[in-house]
């Protein structure tokens, strides 16, 4: 639901996902808990019940288990009915995509969550009522929201989930409200590194937060406590939760800052030019592994490019074996810039920071990517 580039005055609608913290009291999060149970019931059911019919040679598919689910749930698991329909219902459709893997249980704590509404929005209504700062979901009625859901639209769809620091719902939105596109900056080379978390061809160093190597001492400590716990104890318990906690807080700064620059960069900027990084190859050196997933790099093209499909930039990803940060952006000079080098020292005169010399190669690339494709081609006048 994507679109690839906008026109002013277009109006269309995609699907936008708000995800909000809830302020559940305790019988809330008590239904919740029962219904990430059921939720996770139905899945093992499916996967076991597939299993063993595919086994005796039958073919099996979710929409039939789901009716075979449905059948034997008020005498086998009467307590699934103290919930909402689709909590194992599409706990079952998950299963069916997810057959190939049936060996892989899921285990309880392990991304607990359940569809919280009772079927897709019919007829431009609501899936579920909101209020300001409240949402009412099936069988347990009106809960608090930390904030009001952000987009204006018909809501599809609800998914409640637990996360280290308390229960989330994520509200699935049909809206028209998207990204717009500021003035037109025009052109701007982007080399992400980890020394700073992206270095922009207007000269400008955008420092990363670090999350990760700022708050290593507490990670290491709090990993040390729970390793001295017995598991399964109280106290096992109570380590890893503040664990889990530290865990979500350092991915959350991380997102916090990528989320930034992306907006930014996607709303200023009409033609984009970044790397196809191998990402996972960085990560498995062992060297660079912690610092690499301290930068978010993947994070960061994945929200560029659909920020771009809503604000109608162009991105010019450039080839992943293409020299960037080895190449003289005055005169094109093939260089050795092995990775202890900071510097780019040219005998054209040129002495330039080598991730500034790749964002300006990058600026380059995309440019000469407009103009071999036409402006109409690229998007890049839709964002003026």
């Amino acid at each position: 639901q994507r679109p690839t580039a906008l026109a002013k005055n277009l109006e269309y609608t995609m699907l936008r996902v708000h995800k909000i913290k809830l302020n559940p009291n305790q019988d809330q999060e008590i239904y919740f808990r029962k219904a990430c149970g059921v939720a996770r019931h139905a899945y093992n059911w499916a996967l076991a019940t597939w299993k063993r019919q595919y086994e005796v040679g039958e073919k099996p598919n979710e929409a039939n288990l789901r009716k075979q689910y449905n059948a034997i749930k008020p005498v086998e698991f009467p307590w699934a009915l103290e919930v909402t329909k689709c909590a194992p219902q599409q706990a079952i459709k998950n299963a069916g995509t997810a057959y190939k893997n049936f060996f892989d249980r899921l285990k309880k704590g392990l991304r607990d969550s359940f569809r919280a509404d009772n079927g897709p929005a019919r007829k431009g209504a609501n899936a579920v009522p909101t209020d300001g700062k409240k949402i009412k979901l099936p069988i347990i009625g009106w809960i608090r929201l930390r904030e009001a859901v952000r987009f204006s639209g018909t809501i599809q769809s609800t998914t409640v989930s637990l996360m280290a620091d308390g229960w989330y719902i994520s509200v699935l939105v049909e809206t028209q409200d998207v990204l717009q596109a500021k003035k037109n900056h025009g052109v701007v080379g982007i080399d992400l590194g980890l020394k700073t978390l992206a270095t922009l061809s207007t000269g400008e160093c955008v420092k990363g937060p670090k999350a990760h190597r700022a708050l290593g001492k507490r990670l290491r400590r709090l990993n040390q406590s729970l390793s001295r716990k017995t598991q399964g104890s109280a106290n096992f318990s109570i380590a890893k939760a503040k664990l889990s906690k530290l865990h979500k807080r350092i991915a959350d700064i991380r997102q916090d800052a990528v989320h930034k620059l992306s907006h930014r960069i996607a709303t200023e900027f009409s033609v984009i030019g970044i790397e196809d990084l191998h990402v996972r190859g960085m990560s498995r050196n062992g060297n660079l592994a912690r610092s690499v997933g301290d930068a978010g790099m993947r994070m960061f093209r994945t929200q560029i490019e659909y920020k771009t499909s809503m604000t109608g930039a162009f991105v010019y990803v450039h080839p992943r074996f293409a020299p960037s940060s080895k190449v003289c952006s005055g005169c094109g000079q093939l260089h050795d810039m092995p990775l202890g080098k900071d510097t780019l020292s040219c005998d054209c005169g040129l002495v330039m920071d080598r991730d500034l010399n790749a964002s300006l190669i990058l600026e380059y690339a995309a440019s000469s990517a407009v103009s071999a494709c036409g402006e109409n081609g690229s998007g890049a006048a839709l964002a003026a």
